[in-house]
């Protein structure tokens, strides 16, 4: 009789995940520690690569270098490489090279890829990943474009052709970094705060990139017939709609007699909006971040916290999981055990998935916080709580401190980074993970909460 022989290696989503984007943050430290990554050609110290390969992969953006100053083109096209990987996501990659060589997709990397995507139905997920292929590239293509034009007219037609694609790929994929540094470094988009085609076009491709893929889908299938989007879109899109005007007009509240005193009613408008969208997860900036009043700092790390949606190339605890939160508030008071938006009712599991993943968020950056404060005492704590949540959140913004971040800081800042791309909750069930089903159940018994 022959015996079955048990898979040598059989991975679940969350290992294969964290396995996946661990190779390649590696991968990307050691080609960015190569002295030819670097400008003067004497190599980075291997930390800080992996610092910068981590923010890159983590579509983060913070940075222990100025992009531009530092690195040379290898470098920097290093890491462009690593947020377009980063930003689609490993699976999706993969699954491009097995589409180009004309291989098969079993049922297995079809269950990778729906968990890749966050997808509800496994059914047409190819299909969704080719249409996200071809949607990044049309997207990435247009604002590559329009950003080349304008910089061409300043920095000549190669750097401006380069320019225009490095900005457009960070900006789809909320990663934050920047080339900017050729006029003064750190300075991120402060430059054209004023400028409406480059503001629009960067505010476009982050929200667009932001949104997610199954929304993509929705609005590719269905137009402009709000109605008939999923439920999922719907509520990705009206609560996206909701924060950007919401914080952009809170922002012009706090900023109108700070940042914005001086400014143009245009630029005005153009300042609020981007950093109600920058925020969530781009790490670009048009205005100072560590001159911004103590409210618009909280805004922004309260927007930090949230960041895009499901299936994107952002991060944060994810629009869904911050409307369910609200909502299961709502449903308390009024004493109902439903939850109900848009003439549907929600699955019980999902208000305790959204539970534990706003948890381990919150207890990771918490951690973070307590670390980074014992190890340099020296640092102001709102600087460390804004550092923490921009890592967790992969936004990118700092009020300056990444810099002055000793060897332990960076590791944790790094951690944080590699945690908030693919997911506390992810990392935490690659680690536990256990697929033994429990057949007795222990007794049941109320307890006092509240």
């Amino acid at each position: 009789m022959q015996s079955k022989i048990k898979p040598r290696f059989d991975l679940t989503y969350a290992k294969l995940s964290a396995i996946g984007f661990l190779i390649i943050i590696l991968v990307g430290a050691i080609l960015l520690s190569l002295p030819i990554a670097s400008r003067s050609g004497d190599g980075t110290p291997f930390l800080n690569a992996l610092f910068t390969a981590t923010s890159a992969t983590g579509v983060t953006g913070l940075v222990v270098y100025d992009t531009y100053s530092h690195f040379s083109i290898f470098g920097q096209s290093v890491i462009l490489v690593l947020i377009q990987i980063g930003g689609l996501g490993f699976m999706i990659i993969a699954t491009m090279f097995l589409l180009l060589l004309r291989k098969k997709i079993g049922i297995r990397e079809r269950s990778f890829l729906q968990e890749s995507v966050n997808t509800i139905h496994i059914g047409g997920v190819v299909r969704l990943v080719k249409h996200i292929l071809v949607g990044t590239l049309i997207f990435e293509a247009i604002g590559a474009i329009i950003l080349a034009i304008k910089f061409s007219r300043e920095m000549g037609i190669k750097p401006g052709i380069f320019n225009g694609i490095f900005h457009s790929v960070s900006a789809f994929n909320n990663a934050g970094f920047d080339l900017m540094g050729r006029y003064e470094a750190y300075s991120s988009l402060t430059r054209y705060s004023g400028d409406a085609v480059i503001n629009i076009t960067i505010m476009t491709l982050v929200v667009v990139g932001g949104i997610g893929f199954i929304v993509w889908e929705d609005i590719y299938k269905n137009k402009y017939k709000f109605k008939k989007y999923q439920l999922h879109s719907k509520i990705v899109l009206f609560t996206t709609a909701l924060l950007i005007f919401g914080s952009a007009i809170a922002f012009y509240v706090f900023e109108r007699n700070n940042l914005l005193v001086d400014t143009g009613v245009k630029e005005s408008v153009l300042s609020s909006l981007f950093q109600a969208i920058t925020p969530r997860t781009a790490g670009f900036n048009t205005i100072d971040t560590a001159a911004l009043s103590e409210g618009s700092k909280l805004l922004t790390m309260m927007l930090m916290i949230i960041g895009g949606s499901s299936g994107s190339t952002a991060g944060g605890i994810k629009t869904t999981t911050f409307i369910i939160t609200i909502l299961s508030v709502i449903s308390l008071v009024r004493h109902s055990e439903d939850l109900n938006i848009f003439g549907r009712r929600l699955e019980d599991s999902v208000l305790k998935r959204a539970y534990s993943i706003i948890t381990m968020y919150i207890i990771g950056a918490c951690v973070g916080m307590l670390l980074i404060s014992l190890i340099q005492p020296g640092l102001a704590l709102s600087d460390i709580t804004f550092e923490v949540l921009s890592a967790t959140g992969t936004v990118g913004l700092s009020t300056g401190i990444t810099r002055d971040l000793n060897v332990l800081s960076r590791l944790i800042i790094t951690v944080l980074m590699f945690c908030g791309r693919i997911g506390s909750l992810a990392v935490l069930m690659a680690v536990v993970e256990s697929k033994n089903s429990v057949l007795v159940k222990n007794p049941l018994e109320k307890i006092v909460i509240g």
